[in-house]
């Protein structure tokens, strides 16, 4: 991959080590500073972080910390009654002011895919982040759609109503970034200067807002026909026409904005903060970042791209801890996580998946269970069970015992909620940031990890919110298969012919409360 900031150009960036040259020759890190801390990690099993630095106010204890350090703190039985449940995007507090990325380019380019894939991450990264359409304005604002001739440049009634469409979607970012939204994304073409300058007029000089836009430039026709087969045919707008109308349709619609369409150009709109990306990553020119969250989403779209490919989840197989009902811990399999092992083996082996690379853990029972898998292994210390702390090798019922105000606090709010010397769910999604950056960069992988850490990754490729993310079911013996799509994922679940213990909790109605139903599955695995 190329990469260019401002007028300097790196022709060998590594593909595992992203890195920009600026304009000094001075080199800029991209990764973001989560990705970065992440590597300390100590030990594989505790999951303690020790950065050798002297002690700070926010490790002592709760009790003789200042009130604006406790305000830092995620929810614990000294702030869980009194202290709201905030917002997502102001719990990691990385927005100082609101963002707007406004897409750049003609149809077909891949706009959607990128906004809404962008979007996808920034919320659960805990950034507040929402996609503004403006093909769903125009499709509101007008009736059935008739034909391209809509989107000739000479139709000034149709560019009337598109110039209005946009002013009021621009409206709707403006009103929901000012009722606490963090990032808005403005999906459009965004063709023109003069529609790019009322952007900026609107954001930057009237709201104060930062602006980022972010051009799709494609010339493989390949690319672009596959697009407009795959997505644009089966739009609103083509419902009532077949496929050789609503293509043709479409490609006449093309014509039409490449008859006005200006890209960005440096010498031009040196004013503007943009990113351009060619043939969906082949290339990727910088110009004028800034901020944080600008080089995250730099960062974060150096990484993805369209082909095809297949990635599968799995848990372990069942533990001699998970039949104890015991969570965290480093055991091995039983004899049933034993054969689910060879079962997965013989699974892999039967797809025969092209290039297929295996990540597990560095814990005994994701290890054992791809043992027999005939593929290039990868272990990842961020793979590893969240670290539940003083509750680690504990059962929920020996946790509701002796910490009862604790069992209840993770209850109120499981994500947010982190075990005394341990980890929360928000925690696990900083860990794993890396890894989800380094496979969006991969083709096919087999991925074997923990209940909490495949929640995780199962949030991210669909899209699931912080309060639903703890409450996903990842039952053993089971492998997830995700294929990426247009705007989303297709799931599937096959469960091999291999009995195990049920370790998902439900959330509960009353918090603090164990479902005796659990406790019934939980005792007659005891007895096996």
């Amino acid at each position: 991959m190329d990469v260019i900031v401002g007028n300097s150009l790196s022709s060998s960036v590594s593909p595992g080590k992203p890195t920009v040259t600026g304009a000094s020759g001075g080199g800029i890190s991209l990764p973001p500073a989560a990705s970065r801390s992440l590597r300390v990690r100590t030990s594989s099993t505790s999951g303690k972080y020790n950065d050798g630095g002297p002690i700070s106010e926010i490790q002592l204890c709760p009790s003789v910390m200042s009130e604006d350090t406790k305000k830092m703190l995620p929810p614990t039985t000294e702030t869980i009654q009194t202290k709201p449940f905030p917002i997502r995007g102001e719990r990691a507090n990385y927005v100082n002011s609101p963002h707007v990325i406004a897409m750049v380019g003609l149809p077909a380019r891949g706009k959607t895919y990128i906004s809404k894939k962008l979007s996808r991450y920034l919320n659960w990264i805990g950034i507040n982040t929402k996609v503004f359409n403006l093909g769903e304005y125009r499709r509101h604002a007008t009736d059935a759609y008739r034909s391209h001739e809509f989107f000739r440049p000479d139709n000034e009634v149709a560019m009337a109503i598109r110039q209005h469409c946009a002013e009021m979607a621009l409206q709707d970012v403006c009103q929901w970034l000012e009722n606490g939204g963090e990032v808005a994304v403005f999906d459009a073409t965004n063709s023109t200067r003069e529609r790019r300058r009322m952007i900026k007029d609107i954001i930057v000089n009237k709201m104060g807002y930062k602006l980022f836009f972010v051009e799709s430039i494609c010339d493989d026709p390949q690319i672009i026909e596959q697009n407009i087969m795959e997505v644009k045919v089966s739009s609103p707008d083509y419902r009532n026409m077949n496929m050789d109308e609503a293509l043709n349709d479409f490609r006449l619609r093309i014509e039409h904005y490449q008859e006005r369409y200006e890209p960005l150009v440096e010498e031009i709109e040196t004013d503007l903060s943009y990113m351009k990306i060619y043939n969906t990553g082949e290339k990727v020119v910088v110009h004028k970042h800034e901020g944080h969250i600008q080089s995250r989403i730099v960062y974060y779209l150096m990484n993805i791209h369209i082909t095809p490919r297949t990635i599968y989840l799995t848990r372990h197989g069942e533990s001699e801890h998970n039949l104890k009902g015991l969570i965290g811990g480093d055991s091995v399999l039983s004899d049933r996580g034993r054969r689910y092992s060879q079962a997965l083996s013989k699974y892999i082996q039967e797809q025969q998946i092209e290039g297929l690379r295996v990540w597990t853990s560095w814990l005994k029972r994701t290890i054992q269970t791809v043992a027999d898998v005939n593929a290039p292994q990868e272990r990842w210390k961020a793979l590893n069970e969240i670290d539940a702390g003083i509750c680690e090798e504990m059962t929920y019922e020996q946790i509701q015992a002796k910490f009862p105000e604790e069992f209840k606090a993770r209850d109120q709010n499981k994500f947010a909620y982190r075990y005394p010397r341990g980890e929360s769910y928000e925690d696990l999604v900083v860990r794993l940031e890396p890894v989800m950056m380094e496979l969006e960069r991969q083709g096919n992988v087999l991925v074997v990890s923990h209940q909490a850490v495949l929640r995780c990754v199962l949030a991210y490729f669909l899209d699931k919110s912080a309060d639903e993310l703890p409450y996903l079911k990842v039952p053993l013996h089971t492998i997830i298969k995700l294929t990426p799509v247009a705007y989303g994922c297709k799931v599937e679940h096959i469960k091999l012919p291999i009995d195990a213990v049920d370790t998902h909790r439900a959330k509960p109605e009353v918090p603090g409360s164990l479902d005796s139903k659990f406790v019934t599955q939980k005792l007659s695995a005891l007895a096996l």
